[in-house]
């Protein structure tokens, strides 16, 4: 099939010559080109992403090509450009060369195919048509593990996943540390998380319910006696030996209210579980209790202005002027405000700062799902999957939205988007997806659809088992079954990686690693959903706001 013709060229070639090898002159007509190029039978250009481990190239040239030229010549090249063996077969009187690896090249990889201007033709002219194919192999689709019953891959994910917040967590004050490279960097936010996992993997005999008290006593007794907190609000991060805050930035040095209501979730969550007679089991309500009501909610509306506000710092007051303001993750932190039993904020606080008096409303369809709240496209999803840790969406609604529709089909879209792939990255499909906020290669982001930077991030599909089971469970699959011995880690799937760049991050990030236990446990008993719902300040709160559920 012809694909590429050279009329320009060849009629400058029939007023040109060209030097040989010796100093002289080579007739006119012994210069060559190439007519064709086919890279398994089809051509779209010199760049091919997802290619099979050995593709067969086919060149059509228009003079028969010296066969001994030809093997020195023409090369394949790794990434590091080591030479890669080839084979070539020659037909049409050698006009015509299929080359291949002479064995199987590394899925996921680079390479090169060169075909150089020192090819010879038979008749000992030179090829004027050099050119280089660039290609990535695909992805091996073999499986890398034994194939378990879908019950038990859930078990093992979030056993695995467990690992970070269990071997992992913070020797002295058994917090999360924020990363797998963090050292005494503790998160208050990630720590939540880490709390919401201990009744799972009690529930799971991941442990013991007694090492499980064990460890929630030290976590306790840590926020209770070293931790610095501000307002009875705790910093983004901690020393984990000392407990002093290590700021997040420059003028972040002081309280975080959002990683406070991530930590209070948890907390709360221990405390309805942890409901025991013991001396130990109430004494840990007790202490949970001082730190929830100690927690100056109506502190952080500044000034009365009917809104709250992320930061304080001890030193700089306001300075960061951070408005919480949704639709996005940060929904838990009004309902836990309104919740206190001790610095609680109104209705207006709420309807005013994070509903924004209705304008967090979107009601836009993408994809045909229709969204009822936030950006376009819905942003990345921990914006559904942060809060709803604790709060069940099921049959949640108010004056601005149901928020089952919310969770779902904020869902669906970033999983429609990915399946659309409209900027064409290498490996987005109905198995593989979910736009989040992780690392990246040489940074970190927020991904969705408005930012995509070619990044899939486990989290995100798994995080939503509860939102889209199917899809979810597709996609976990994929990731452990023909990912995972690039993905699946000492504490489950890495954070994140790109399959178009071939880039896999080698970090676990607490954040990340904390909503796939929880949400696969939401998915398979309902347990975090049950124990947060099940608090009677929390009822009380979510009423005050306009809430209506089942569990209200």
């Amino acid at each position: 099939m012809l694909k590429i013709l050279l009329p320009v060229l060849l009629l400058f070639l029939v007023w040109s010559c060209k030097k040989d090898k010796s100093g002289g002159t080579v007739p006119v007509n012994l210069s060559f080109s190439y007519t064709s190029i086919l890279v398994n039978d089809g051509f779209s250009g010199f760049d091919y992403k997802g290619i099979n481990a050995i593709p067969v190239f086919k060149v059509q040239f228009s003079t028969p090509v010296d066969q001994l030229s030809a093997q020195s010549v023409i090369t394949l090249t790794d990434k590091n450009a080591a030479n890669i063996p080839l084979s070539l077969d020659f037909s049409k009187k050698d006009s015509l060369i299929s080359i291949k690896p002479a064995s199987s090249l590394r899925f996921l990889s680079d390479y090169r195919l060169n075909v150089s201007s020192s090819l010879k033709s038979k008749a000992g002219g030179y090829n004027q048509t050099p050119f280089s194919i660039n290609f990535k192999t695909g992805i091996d689709s073999t499986d890398k593990f034994t194939t378990i019953s879908s019950d038990a891959l859930l078990t093992l994910v979030q056993k695995q996943t467990f690992k970070y917040f269990w071997d992992f967590g913070h020797p002295i004050s058994g917090l999360a540390r924020e990363r797998n490279s963090s050292g005494d960097i503790v998160t208050a936010g990630g720590s939540g998380f880490g709390l919401m996992s201990i009744p799972v993997a009690i529930s799971r005999s991941f442990i013991s319910r007694s090492d499980g008290l064990i460890r929630a006593q030290k976590i306790v007794d840590f926020l209770k006696n070293k931790a610095q907190h501000f307002h009875g609000a705790f910093p983004h991060w901690l020393n984990g030996s000392t407990g002093v805050v290590i700021p997040f930035s420059a003028n972040d040095d002081g309280a975080d209210l959002v990683e406070t209501s991530y930590l209070m979730m948890g907390l709360l969550t221990l405390r309805q579980y942890f409901d025991g007679t013991s001396t130990d089991e109430t004494a840990l309500r007790s202490d949970i209790n001082g730190l929830w009501n100690s927690v100056e909610w109506d502190f952080f509306n500044k000034d009365g202005s009917n809104k709250l506000y992320w930061h304080w710092s001890p030193t700089k007051n306001w300075v960061m002027n951070m408005p919480i303001q949704g639709w996005n993750e940060c929904l838990i932190t009004y309902v836990l405000a309104a919740s206190s039993n001790t610095h609680p904020i109104a209705k207006v606080v709420y309807d005013n700062g994070f509903a924004r008096n209705g304008a967090m409303k979107n009601n836009g369809t993408y994809y045909n799902y229709q969204l009822p709240l936030g950006d376009a496209y819905g942003g990345p999803l921990f914006f559904e999957e942060y809060s709803f840790l604790g709060i069940n969406p099921h049959g949640l609604s108010d004056a601005y939205a149901n928020y089952w529709t919310q969770v779902v089909n904020h869902t669906k879209i970033n999983l429609e988007y990915c399946k659309a792939n409209p900027r064409k990255f290498y490996g987005y499909s109905n198995v593989c997806w979910g736009l989040t906020a992780s690392d990246i290669e040489n940074g970190y982001t927020a991904s969705s659809p408005t930012n995509d930077v070619g990044v899939i991030a486990p989290t995100a599909a798994i995080s939503s088992l509860p939102f889209s089971p199917a899809e979810s469970l597709q996609a976990l699959s994929f990731f452990y079954y023909k990912l995972g011995d690039k993905i699946w880690g000492q504490y489950g799937f890495t954070d994140a990686f790109n399959l178009d760049s071939f880039w896999v991050a080698d970090s676990f990030l607490a954040i990340d690693q904390g909503p796939q236990i929880g949400m696969i446990e939401n998915y398979r008993s309902g347990l975090l959903w049950n124990l947060f719902m099940s608090c009677p300040e929390v009822k009380i709160g979510m009423k005050n706001l306009g809430f209506q559920s089942p569990d209200l």
